[in-house]
């Protein structure tokens, strides 16, 4: 008899350890990192919009193609993009950023 309680008993604490807790403590705290403090924040290092050249359809601007600065005409501006479409002569027409254009 003792044998049988003894394995029902052994039995129950083997169940018990196997099934997850259902304890639900509002008191704990959540295993979160202690908050360090921030880096300050630095300006990025992207041209402000007043610095863009301003350019139109039909201005002569200087590109670089190769390494080398060339002549070209403006064909379109898209400020959107910050794109420009260049004409430069004996090639097709270029897209370039607006930053690597020069009056």
């Amino acid at each position: 008899m003792t044998k049988k309680l003894f394995a029902i008993v052994l039995l129950s604490l083997t169940l018990a350890a196997c099934e997850p807790s259902t304890d639900n403590n509002s008191n704990a705290k959540p295993n979160t990192p202690a908050a360090a403090t921030p880096a300050p924040v630095t300006p990025s290092p992207e041209p402000s919009p007043s610095v863009k050249p301003q350019v139109k359809a039909g201005d002569k601007v200087k590109i670089t193609i190769n390494g080398t600065a060339t002549d070209a005409t403006v064909v379109s501006v898209d400020e959107k993009a910050d794109k420009v479409t260049v004409k430069v002569q004996g090639q097709k027409d270029k897209t370039v950023a607006i930053a690597d254009v020069t009056k």
